[in-house]
């Protein structure tokens, strides 16, 4: 049959990874629905059970570089229970509340609907950490478990005061950035509120929520004998153009640590998600690229990969990057083994890119990465 005359003029443009993972991640989202409420009073009890010294409240720093074993099938963290999380000390500790907290991507292209589906604001530079309040007091812990503070609040159940006829079950958990300057714990997201689980409510509820039941609360007013630490609200706006310039440009009441992006369906997904995205610029944060200890920019940037068994090299997203692949015997002289975080530094020729994808990296081997960086 003879080709028809009136062909379309264009190509369609192709649809990019991560956009396509967006779009995986809400299917998967609409058609497996987890038990948030269970999940939410592990995590309520598991915060509140570690028992860690608050003089210290940074990690140690692990100097010895051993692969991590593959756990078995039901020490996943999504399967621990209040009995087994609450045993859990040190590295073990770490990793499970590493994977509590729901990270952004970094935003490598516009996403479908932005102006629609999306929300756009500051993000206030500071020590990300969940909040707990629960049984009388509240508790903040780093995104690898130690504890941060051990504090009187006017979240529910978060003070013993008279009066206080909250329940046990009546707990509350914040995803905060606490800022030290001003000694303020600014909410970014509400995952639980009077034990009422939001994780499989949209971001949408999820931010009206906040703004309303934690003005409400108390939380936001100045320090007291109950309330040791003052909240603060992060102001939330449409991805259209004028909630992006205002985002970006604004005056806020904390330092800017660039611009995070929520899909407004997207419900509280633990561990890293392409529904939350991150951007950042010299103009919007003071952390735009590697600095060296003393604060210098190096001659050249350094990126951590993970070495696969078949010797490929690849970043940590769902699914990998790869950016090269090192030979058996490179492996063997060095003694590499799968599994092992290497650095390189970006060399002269930097990254190369054809349609949206990594076609060629000018990497410099530098050493051995410590595999605690992944927590």
């Amino acid at each position: 049959m003879a080709p028809h005359e009136h062909r379309r003029p264009f190509k369609r443009p192709a649809i990019s990874d991560q956009q396509k993972r967006r779009d995986l991640s809400l299917l998967r989202q609409a058609q497996n629905r987890q038990d948030a409420q269970r999940q939410a009073r592990y995590l309520a009890s598991t915060v509140l059970s570690f028992s860690e010294p608050t003089s210290d409240p940074e990690p140690s720093v692990e100097l010895e570089l051993v692969p991590d074993p593959d756990p078995e099938p039901e020490e996943k963290a999504g399967d621990l229970d209040v009995r087994y999380a609450a045993k859990l000390r040190g590295a073990e500790a770490r990793r499970w509340f590493a994977a509590q907290l729901m990270l952004p991507e970094w935003m490598i292209d516009v996403p479908d609907r932005l102006i629609h589906d999306w929300y756009v604001f500051a993000r206030p530079a500071g020590k990300r950490c969940f909040v707990v309040s629960s049984n009388g007091t509240t508790v903040s812990r780093l995104r690898n478990g130690s504890l941060l503070h051990r504090f009187p609040s006017a979240l529910p159940s978060g003070a013993r005061t008279k009066g206080n006829s909250c329940s046990a079950q009546s707990y509350c958990i914040l995803d905060c950035i606490f800022n030290e300057l001003d000694q303020t714990y600014y909410v970014i997201d509400m995952v639980c509120w009077a034990g009422y689980s939001l994780y499989e409510c949209t971001a949408e509820f999820r931010f009206f929520w906040l703004n309303s039941k934690l003005a409400e609360s108390g939380a936001c007013d100045p320090p007291s004998f109950y309330h040791k630490y003052r909240f603060g609200l992060v102001p939330v706006y449409n991805c259209d153009q004028a909630g992006l310039h205002i985002a970006y440009t604004g005056p806020v009441p904390f330092v800017k640590d660039g611009l995070l992006f929520y899909n407004k369906h997207a419900h509280y997904q633990t561990g890293n998600t392409p529904l939350a995205l991150v951007w950042k610029d010299e103009n919007c944060s003071q952390y735009v690229i590697d600095t060296d200890s003393k604060g210098q920019v190096p001659h050249q940037q350094q990126v951590v990969l993970e070495l696969q068994d078949d010797g490929k090299l690849t970043t940590s997203d769902d699914p990998h990057v790869v950016f090269g692949c090192l030979d058996t015997d490179f492996m063997q002289k060095s003694g590499l083994q799968p599994k092992y975080l290497l650095r390189f530094a970006v060399s002269d020729g930097g990254l190369t890119f054809v349609d949206g994808k990594l076609e060629k990296a000018d990497l410099q081997y530098l050493g051995k990465a410590n595999r605690a960086r992944a927590f």
